[in-house]
């Protein structure tokens, strides 16, 4: 081979080598330095959270946690999206009232259909869980499993937020978006653990949050296998089957999972016990609360609230060492723009 040549082949490989060298030690240095939370303050909060990612997911780490084992739970309303003023799912309900009244001329003079179709929505919710577990009964009921997807999806096309004006799946809390992609890049399987319905969150949960219909947990009413003219349906029954709040969030976890999460995130005291249950087990464990202080951005409530109260789970976050977020000050924004 000529010697030109050769030293040309010889110094073109070098710097081929020596820019790949480099382009790789520029993509290390960027992935250190890029946010993976930039819609949060550099708050304790956040660092919270970074220090037990780290912590777990390292192999080197002495908290180390295998893959299989790194789950996190969810609540969903007013820790994922928006519940106030009113539940989503109870919006759909309201709506679901007024557009089959015509077939139901009986709800003019019976409560609380009465107050729903009067527009009177105080007086719908001073009846109480009652009222409002009749009016789930009489609108998610009765139709097959299919139908009722199909119903929640359409409602979600055009159906807006009283407040904001936004589809309801607008209103998902942008940090929290950031939190789910950091802990699945990390390894983690991200469960939503949700005392809503588990048939009306499970049409939409994996477009706007990465997860998937069979990691949705919730409440639930019963269903029963039919052959309507020779095809198989699963049609709903007006009979609540499972209530996934409270303490119904840890049995479900066990029957659903069948693994203790290592992190629980919530919002208020619905979720005390899927917190207290997480954070009791062996190893590094992480709880959250979503604290609502931001009544010019979102809302403020607490220990006060008829939807969402956060008051015992308050006081046992400072007492297990549970990070509480402020909305007010940790977070740059609530909602995506």
């Amino acid at each position: 081979m000529n010697q030109s040549l050769h030293k040309l082949i010889v110094g073109s490989g070098y710097r081929l080598i020596l820019c790949l060298t480099l382009i790789s030690f520029a993509v290390a240095v960027n992935a250190q330095v890029i946010d993976p939370m930039p819609s949060w303050n550099n708050v304790p909060a956040k660092a919270d959270i970074i220090k037990f990612v780290n912590d777990v997911s390292q192999i080197d780490s002495v908290n180390y946690v295998p893959v299989a084992e790194r789950i996190a739970v969810f609540d969903n309303d007013g820790t994922l999206w928006s519940e106030q003023p009113p539940y989503a799912q109870l919006a759909f309900a309201l709506d679901r009232v007024k557009a089959t009244a015509a077939q139901h001329p009986e709800w003019i003079e019976q409560e609380p259909f009465k107050s729903v179709l009067a527009g009177d929505l105080k007086a719908v919710m001073a009846g109480g869980e009652h009222a409002i577990l009749e009016l789930i009964m009489a609108t998610h009921a009765g139709m097959t499993t299919v139908e009722f997807a199909q119903t929640v999806k359409d409602w979600l096309a055009t159906a807006k937020h009283p407040k904001y004006n936004r589809p309801y799946t607008e209103l998902v809390y942008q940090p929290m978006l950031e939190l789910l992609t950091y802990l699945r890049y990390n390894g983690f399987q991200t469960y939503i653990v949700s005392g809503g319905g588990i048939e009306f969150m499970r049409p939409w949960t994996e477009r706007i949050y990465g997860i998937p219909p069979e990691q949705v947990i919730g409440s639930s009413i019963k269903t029963q296998f039919e052959l309507r003219d020779g095809k198989p349906i699963l049609l709903r029954l007006p009979e609540v089957d499972f209530l996934d709040d409270k303490d119904g969030k840890p049995v479900a976890i066990n029957k659903f999972i069948g693994r203790r999460p290592i992190a629980a995130f919530g919002n208020s005291d619905g979720d005390l016990q899927m917190l207290q249950w997480t954070t009791a087990g062996d190893g590094l464990r992480f709880g959250l609360l979503v604290h609502h202080t931001d009544a010019d951005r979102e809302a403020a409530y607490d220990r006060q609230s008829s939807i969402g109260r956060l008051d015992k789970a308050l006081d046992e976050a400072g007492q297990k060492g549970w990070t509480v977020v402020d909305m007010k000050t940790d977070w740059k924004q609530v909602f995506p723009k």
